[in-house]
């Protein structure tokens, strides 16, 4: 299954062009141009597998949208890019548990690669938890 991205950044003509050049390799993409417009994307689709997320956005910020997207959906991975960064907003993104911290222009091939290892961190954790509810319910039963 291709995995399912949320491309987050008020720079509308970036996340097009990102958006095009995912999609041109099959993944299937959304875009937000803001941090309360991605809280609303996910609420739609609790599904999705990885946002990347644009830390300097007017309103709610990167690390703001970051830490209610963990503590509402914490299975979806998280990449922090921006074209911005400073050592302490990458600590603190990393320590809310975003999965990595790419500047931009990022190349594609590093981004794919995230992108990739992001999702199947994601599905693994996921698996993981279908396995356990499958054990729990098993025991309940008595199998």
């Amino acid at each position: 299954m291709n995995a399912r991205l949320l491309l987050v950044d008020d720079e509308a003509g970036f996340v097009e062009t990102l958006a095009q050049r995912l999609k041109s390799r099959d993944y299937l993409v959304s875009i937000a141009l803001s941090g309360k417009e991605a809280l609303h994307c996910l609420e739609r689709d609790p599904h999705l597998d990885v946002v990347i997320l644009d830390v300097k956005m007017p309103g709610m910020d990167g690390i703001e949208t970051l830490k209610h997207i963990k503590s509402q959906w914490p299975l979806v991975e998280v990449l922090m890019l921006t074209g911005h960064a400073t050592v302490d907003s990458a600590i603190e993104g990393m320590r809310l548990g975003a999965y990595d911290y790419l500047m931009k222009p990022c190349d594609i091939e590093i981004l794919l690669a995230k992108i990739n290892e992001a999702t199947s961190k994601k599905r693994a954790h996921e698996e993981r938890i279908a396995a356990a509810r499958a054990q729990e319910i098993a025991l309940r039963r008595g199998d």
